[in-house]
């Protein structure tokens, strides 16, 4: 009897000891403590924290996160950091502190010079919880429930300042903003702070708070200078009727030197002023301080190519226009696309081509480094290139143009009515079917005067040759918005400075070019075999070894490496749009 006696004693020993594991484990009473040797459950990213560590309660730090509503939307993935840990607090070691903390409030404190208002992250008195934690050492009860407190404080600051860094204020994906359909940053936040606390390695430097881009840090930099430019007084506005050429001689000169030249940084303050001395302008002042010397010249040929502008030197219409854009505006308008590099994906593929639709270039990128990039045409307003992300898997010789049933309605439906034989002066065909099965159909025995585009069962097609829309060559990336990039028999178009011309459908000034470098892995596509095989009107597909993302962006502002900006219309009021998001 004594036996079972102590062996069901003993059963419910090992029973209490087992529920003490599990059910405690989540509780918040002020015995609960964590030991040097007890780690997260995500042992193979999380290191040992050594010295006792509090243990939160699961429910009450739900409480108290929901209670505080700028901490809410981040609750999931605090959530997540804390049961990764074990409910151990974070910020906290033998009941002090880490330095982690000071970090986070520099950094908070800083977070003008990201473009973000530190007000937004000042939610609680993170100092005046450490003040308060300090004066009750003695008292394990109060200091126990005031370091629980301030551990959600700050794992709620930083959550917050986290997502707005590194995902953005605005953040299309969150909105469903189907303006933005580039592939997002899917950045997890709870790992990022087990990074920054110095408890998980990452290939991502959160443990610094460094830019996921370099392009992002760049613009940082002339966010910097600029702000210096506005502390400093800002820039003179010139006189909206100017219209100075070099050699000329004007009271407004003297304004323009200012702008350009005597402003901080150089000019347009992005231009360094030695910049104009190494093309050559003379390092001293015109003896005329009306004149427009060759060293202003030079500035402002710099500060249009900065604006995509063609560099004449004359100082009136666009260009004038740009020159008195207020510093302000330009501030505001690196912020905005500080902010758009937060959406974008952490880390780009080694290999891409990216168009960015303001610039109206495409860039060329392989081993993450440009290789060229050429001039390309957008869609204008009304038929916006829309901005996403897909790869590209075929490269079109001499491809067909299928007419858009907008066009069939708009501009062909009279004419054929009166004539169906009109598409051959258009060189175009009406055909049933697709690829190599498409069988031609007699235009006559269409009713083009009825027809809609739910009961027109056919595609009309222009054949491939020199009046072809889409010119020689076509890049398909399959996407539901049917964008593809292709070649124009309108060359002319290239020169101009406003490149926004086509129904959507990127135009690019290089196409043989293009082609030649995406078949660059299949010898038996040399670019001789290229033009071969367009000369002989007859289209063929090509599908590449690879699939090579391509991005469709919008940047109306960038940097180069020492964080000299050039700036961008907002030819589709994206930055408008925007503007009235992030700043209200």
């Amino acid at each position: 009897m004594n036996f079972i006696l102590r062996t069901t004693s003993l059963l419910w020993l090992l029973l209490l000891a087992a529920l003490g594991s599990t059910t405690f484990a989540s509780c918040g009473s002020d015995s609960q403590t964590q030991t040097a040797g007890q780690t997260a459950t995500d042992s193979s990213e999380v290191t040992t924290v050594a010295g006792p560590q509090l243990l939160l309660d699961s429910m009450a730090f739900i409480k108290a996160f929901q209670a505080e509503p700028k901490f809410t939307a981040q609750l999931l993935p605090a959530r997540r950091f804390y049961r990764e840990r074990g409910f151990r607090l974070g910020w906290f070691k033998d009941h002090k502190p880490v330095e982690r903390v000071k970090t986070l409030q520099d950094i908070i404190a800083k977070a003008g010079n990201e473009g973000l208002n530190p007000k937004d992250y000042q939610i609680k008195d993170i100092s005046q919880m450490l003040a308060e934690l300090e004066k009750v050492q003695s008292d394990s009860v109060r200091r126990n429930t005031l370091e629980r407190q301030a551990d959600i404080a700050l794992t709620g600051t930083y959550m917050k300042w986290a997502n707005d860094y590194y995902r953005g204020i605005a953040n299309p994906h969150d909105k469903k903003d189907t303006s933005w359909m580039v592939k997002p940053n899917k950045i997890k936040l709870n790992k990022a702070l087990f990074t920054f606390l110095g408890e998980r390695k990452s290939r991502y430097n959160y443990y610094e708070f460094a830019p996921l881009h370099p392009e992002y840090d760049q613009l940082k930099q002339a966010l910097a200078t600029y702000r210096a430019q506005e502390r400093a007084g800002g820039w003179p506005t010139l006189p909206a009727t100017l219209n100075l050429k070099p050699g000329a001689a004007s009271p407004a000169v003297a304004a323009l030197r200012k702008r350009l030249l005597d402003s901080v940084g150089g000019a347009d303050a992005s231009t360094p002023a030695p910049a104009a001395a190494k093309l050559g302008a003379p390092a001293v002042a015109a003896p005329n301080a009306q004149v427009y010397d060759p060293e202003l010249v030079q500035a402002v040929k710099l500060f249009q190519q900065d604006a995509g502008l063609k560099p004449t030197g004359i100082v009136s219409g666009e260009t004038l226009k740009q020159l008195n854009v207020p510093i302000g505006s330009r501030i505001d308008q690196l912020i905005l696309n500080m902010e758009r590099w937060r959406w974008l994906p952490k880390k780009f593929e080694p290999d891409y081509l990216l168009v960015n639709i303001p610039e109206y270039t495409l860039h060329v990128i392989e081993a993450d480094k440009e290789v060229f990039n050429m001039r390309v045409i957008v869609g204008k307003v009304l038929h916006e290139t829309p901005v996403f992300s897909d790869k590209m898997e075929y490269v079109v010789l001499a491809p067909y143009w299928n007419v858009p049933f907008s066009i069939i309605a708009n501009e062909l439906r009279s004419k054929l009515v009166a004539n169906p034989n009109y598409l051959d002066r258009l060189d175009m065909e009406v055909v049933k079917g697709y690829g190599r099965k498409a069988t031609a159909v007699n235009p006559a025995s269409v009713d083009w005067a009825n027809v809609t585009q739910s009961t027109f069962k056919y595609t009309l097609r222009r054949r491939p040759g020199p009046k072809n829309d889409l010119g020689d060559v076509k890049f398909i990336f399959p996407n539901s918005n049917d964008i593809y990039l292709h070649d124009t028999p309108h060359d002319e178009l290239f020169s101009q400075s406003n490149r926004s011309f086509s129904h959507g459908c990127v135009r690019v000034s290089e196409p043989i070019k293009l082609a030649t470098y995406l078949l660059r892995n299949r010898p038996e596509w040399d670019q001789a075999t290229i033009l071969d095989t367009i000369a002989k009107h007859r289209e063929k597909y090509i599908t590449l070894k690879k699939k090579l993302p391509v991005y469709l962006v919008y940047f109306t502002a960038w940097a180069d490496a020492a964080g000299h900006p050039h700036f961008r219309d907002d030819i589709y009021g994206l930055d408008k749009k925007l503007a009235r998001e992030y700043f209200d």
